[in-house]
């Protein structure tokens, strides 16, 4: 084997290596909590103002029925006509679907 080859040979193992990294971090990524609960608030907006919200950044496993994923936790506090009502959510963290949503 003359170096030629051998470094044709280390070059193309490098790249196909870099690509099946890159594969699996991708697949593996969730999608930001700030992100998530811009969402839930842009939902809630449409019906009144917001006065405050929050969301844990680390994820947590969550079960429902035949169902496990891991999701974000998060929640707001909004006023309508003078009464102030409070929500808690837990979101999908690879979609940032909403999976629950608890008036407090």
């Amino acid at each position: 084997m003359n170096m030629k080859d051998f470094a044709v040979g280390a070059i193309a193992g490098a790249v196909a290596g870099a690509a099946v990294v890159e594969a699996v971090n991708r697949a593996d990524r969730n999608v930001p909590a700030e992100k998530v609960l811009d969402s839930v608030k842009s939902a809630f907006k449409k019906e009144g103002p917001i006065e405050g919200s929050w969301i844990v950044m680390k994820t947590e496993p969550f079960r429902q029925k035949a169902v496990q994923l891991d999701v974000y936790r998060g929640g707001l506090t909004r006023e309508i006509e003078g009464v102030f009502e409070e929500y808690e959510f837990a979101a999908d963290a690879k979609t940032g679907t909403v999976v629950e949503m608890t008036k407090i």
